[in-house]
């Protein structure tokens, strides 16, 4: 479990970060977000090369999902990781359901963005 940031570097490719929320004062104190949404990854699916519609938190509630950077990477999220998700120009990343059940997540977008 852990908090990450997910962002576009000066290359144009996504790359991974784990942050601490406790370094970020505005989030500790709250930050204005506009809805919550629940969504199912069923087994199996994939979602190609993305970026990111807006900025935004995904928390993992249930299963897992694999997310690919550019650089070849891919990092593994489990229930109670939560990723500011900040990639939303140059090619973005992948998003890959991983294990025997279904992924649950969270997506809370953040307000003005």
């Amino acid at each position: 479990m852990g908090t990450w940031r997910l962002y576009t570097g000066s290359d144009g490719q996504s790359h991974v970060e784990k942050i601490d929320y406790k370094d970020h004062s505005d989030w500790v104190k709250g930050i204005p977000v506009t809805e919550i949404k629940f969504s199912e990854w069923h087994v199996g699916r994939f979602y190609d090369w993305h970026p990111a519609p807006r900025r935004q938190f995904v928390i993992i509630l249930s299963g897992q999902l694999e997310i690919g950077c550019g650089d070849g990477s891919k990092h593994l999220f489990g229930p109670g990781d939560a990723r500011l998700v900040e990639d939303t120009t140059g090619q973005g990343h992948t998003t890959r359901q991983i294990g025997p059940e279904p992924c649950v997540t969270a997506t809370i977008p953040l307000a003005n963005q």
